[in-house]
């Protein structure tokens, strides 16, 4: 739980969200810090204060390739992640609901107060 804490907590941060998704979209080859911060227009150290706290909850990780540092999505913690929320808040269930909601008014709006009585 502590884990899933963390890592909840360091992509409840926009920059870091952001940097995540970035990540995630690169996929397991990941992106140089440069590039990451030119994607998203973030000056070094703020960049490499991110990329840290990402890591250090183990949504991302680092390898070294020449003099450049790659940063990718951990995939593996990110997955147990996703599967701890499944199992925890579903009960190892679908959470998607089994019954459609019902649909009020035209195109899924509320029907105000007024209009129900009339």
């Amino acid at each position: 739980m502590t884990q899933a804490l963390d890592a909840l907590a360091a992509l409840a941060q926009e920059t870091r969200l952001n940097i995540h998704r970035l990540l995630v979209e690169a996929g397991p080859e990941g992106l140089s810090a440069g590039r990451i911060g030119e994607a998203l227009q973030l000056p070094p150290a703020t960049l490499s204060f991110h990329l840290a706290h990402l890591a250090r909850a183990g949504l991302a990780q680092s390898s070294q390739e020449g003099r450049f540092v790659i940063y990718s999505a951990d995939f593996d913690n990110m997955n147990a992640l996703v599967g701890y929320l499944t199992e925890n808040c579903c009960g190892g269930q679908s959470c998607a609901p089994t019954v459609k909601p019902a649909m009020k008014g035209k195109g899924h709006e509320a029907i105000s107060r007024s209009r129900r009585r009339a």
